[in-house]
């Protein structure tokens, strides 16, 4: 059957050949895959910069669908939408301009994270109790929110449910 060519791109497989190769790669279908994965990354003033030179679209307003869809060339991004992208760049030029702040005084770095758990096994493998302050007692789980935030997370990288995890003895094998 022979080698096969994959692009990650456009999510298909073909028979890998000079013909085939150069011939999807300069497909519509692989430019508007290639395009759609790269405008994942653009920046957000990029983005408002871009909808806010566009028209706003007539069907998308009216209906909330239009046929067209990324490739359209009017804009399908509400006012609200557009203030919230706003909201977004003045957050990261605020972070950029004084990093030590981050947003919030009560958020916690991965590092004093760390240390707390090292102190809190170490206490329970020595066989001490560990005094628990009120404030970790109404968060079961001490876990920086900007870690929880990272999409598609593995379901071992997820925290534990809030009453444990059920442990059911099995008596009986086999």
């Amino acid at each position: 059957m022979g080698k096969r060519y994959y692009c990650d791109y456009c999510d298909r497989s073909f028979q890998d050949n000079l013909h085939n190769r150069k011939k999807h790669l300069n497909g519509v279908q692989h430019h508007r895959a290639k395009k759609a994965w790269f405008d994942n990354f653009r920046d957000a003033a990029t983005v408002l910069n871009e909808e806010r030179s566009k028209e706003p679209c007539r069907k998308f307003l009216q209906t909330g669908q239009c046929v067209f869809g990324t490739s359209c060339r009017f804009s399908h991004m509400s006012e609200r939408h557009m203030k919230m992208l706003e909201q977004k760049i003045d957050d990261e030029k605020r972070q950029k301009e004084d990093p030590d702040q981050e947003g919030s005084s009560n958020e916690r770095s991965i590092d004093e994270w760390l240390s707390r758990r090292e102190k809190k096994l170490a206490a329970l493998t020595s066989g001490r109790v560990l005094k628990i302050e009120e404030e970790e007692c109404a968060e079961n789980i001490e876990i920086p929110p900007y870690l929880l935030s990272i999409p598609d997370l593995p379901p071992s990288l997820h925290p534990p449910p809030t009453g444990g995890w059920r442990v059911t003895l099995h008596n009986e094998w086999g």
